[in-house]
């Protein structure tokens, strides 16, 4: 098979492995700077151009698309969509699970366990939005941040209020959470692949640090799964119309929560933590699935 790989660095341990992968397994694989994509948009021969040429036809990519570059990574997969090349995620998909708004109330329409939230702009009453979630202390998360990087734990209402206060100030669009405490500042990362979860790993916050993110210090361990945080991980996956995707769970007295469903997830702390190939899982998924203008998991909303 011919691959191309979306990627904005290639030196990036996730790009370098599906590379590795790839090339082991038999396959020619490229690496394409999704913002140095430029499109040819006709109704008869739609293409691709890079560097000043068309690129040839790939029969699968792998989108790795940052955050902060969804609009137009999105839109070049969608061109390759157009060209009948098989992507392991959808950019409608894509979108989706992006927009946080959007995943939370699609999670929440099919019964799907997650903490209880709030959205708001400009509130009139910040105490009725703080309560509605069941009081402090509560997360305040910016709609758009990654990483970790703005979100916020409050302790009380009061510092709630001032850190909503700030941000309305600043024009931001925030969600506001009930804080899980007996989660103890950990996650669980689920990785999965055609419906199924092929790993997982316990990420646990540094000391004095609320958020379990291994960019912000945290560590990574083997987890055994319970039968309904691994079915929450695939409901999850599939309500957000992905065949591969990072599905982040807290534990929690009311069962398993869904935090977030990663489009791109990282593969380092995971194959890490696990000691799996899961690069060349991945790629062998693909291989068995990849069929021209057609992809395997559609989603809806």
């Amino acid at each position: 098979m011919k691959i191309a790989i979306l990627s904005r660095n290639p030196k990036l341990y996730s790009t370098k492995r599906f590379v590795e992968a790839g090339e082991k397994l038999g396959h020619e694989v490229d690496v394409i700077d999704t913002m140095h994509c430029y499109m040819d948009v006709t109704s008869s021969r739609p293409s691709v151009r890079y560097k000043g040429k068309a690129l040839p036809r790939y029969d699968a990519v792998i989108p790795r698309i940052g955050a902060s570059v969804t609009f137009y990574g999105t839109s070049v997969v969608r061109q390759f969509e157009m060209m009948g090349t098989y992507s392991i995620n959808e950019s409608v998909a894509i979108s989706r699970s992006r927009d946080k708004l959007r995943s939370l109330q699609l999670l929440s329409r099919k019964g799907i366990g997650m903490p209880r939230t709030g959205f708001a702009n400009h509130p009139d009453r910040i105490d009725d939005l703080i309560k509605n979630v069941g009081g402090a202390p509560v997360v305040i998360k910016l709609l758009e941040g990654t990483q970790g990087i703005g979100v916020v734990l409050a302790d009380t209402a009061k510092t709630a209020e001032a850190i909503i206060e700030a941000f309305m100030g600043l024009n931001a669009s925030i969600l506001v959470q009930e804080y899980i405490e007996e989660a103890g500042g950990a996650d669980i990362r689920c990785l999965v692949v055609g419906g199924k979860v092929i790993a997982a790993m316990k990420r646990q916050g540094a000391p004095g640090e609320f958020r379990s993110n291994l960019h912000r210090g945290g560590s990574a361990s083997l987890v055994r799964l319970s039968p309904a945080e691994r079915k929450t991980a695939v409901d999850a996956a599939k309500t957000m119309g992905l065949n591969m995707c990072g599905v982040d769970i807290l534990r929690s007295k009311n069962g398993p929560m869904v935090m977030e469903v990663n489009s791109s997830p990282g593969l380092e702390g995971i194959e890490t933590a696990t000691g799996k190939d899961i690069a060349g899982m991945i790629i062998e998924f693909i291989a068995n699935t990849a069929t021209p203008n057609k992809t395997k998991t559609k989603g809806k909303g």
